[in-house]
């Protein structure tokens, strides 16, 4: 016969009150067949109160070398009294941790993040560099800019380069009237 040490309750309506009984498993929580009170439970006593939990020591070691298996509730109150060592934490699963893929992903991207964060370090570095320069540098060595392009010119240098044979049709073409009639 399978026994256990467990709860049984009594007490009165939204007032538990619990004994320690031990009990075949088989056996409803509150089944008269019990094989032994060891003890009482009042949870309605204050956390620090000797009163909450009261067990007869003997009775519960003497159960537990016949085989008697105790609750988790009243395993923990025989942790509290020192008579069996607490459970010991079992190691979590990885499922909760995200896939390889999804690891990946957020490791490229914080190497991105990282490259972009040292390329902006750069740049400021070099633009102050660039502003410290110009200030202990005369002003008339500064570098002249070009004038910006008119519209014109600019499409005129993004029309493909003709062959030199046509070049210089068109460049005669361009001449005045009179100009190419003197040539000929």
């Amino acid at each position: 016969m399978a026994t256990v040490i467990r709860l049984a309750r009594f007490g009165a309506k939204k007032r538990p009150y619990y004994h320690v009984v031990v009990t075949d498993s088989r056996n409803a929580r509150n089944s008269g067949n019990i094989l032994d009170t060891v003890g009482k439970y009042d949870p309605m006593q204050p956390r620090d109160s000797d009163k909450r939990v009261v067990l007869n020591v003997d009775a519960v070691k003497a159960w537990m070398v016949k085989g008697a298996k105790p609750s988790d509730r009243v395993y923990k109150f025989l942790v509290k009294l020192g008579l069996v060592e607490k459970k010991p934490i079992p190691v979590q699963t990885k499922k909760h941790l995200q896939s390889e893929k999804t690891q990946m992903k957020i490791k490229d991207k914080q190497e991105k993040l990282a490259k972009i964060a040292e390329e902006k370090a750069a740049a400021e570095a070099a633009a102050k560099a660039a502003a410290e320069t110009p200030a202990e540098a005369p002003v008339a060595d500064a570098p002249v800019e070009a004038p910006s392009e008119t519209p014109a010119e600019s499409s005129n240098e993004e029309a493909p380069v003709a062959e030199s044979g046509e070049a210089s049709a068109d460049a005669s073409s361009e001449k005045p009237a009179e100009e190419q009639t003197a040539n000929e």
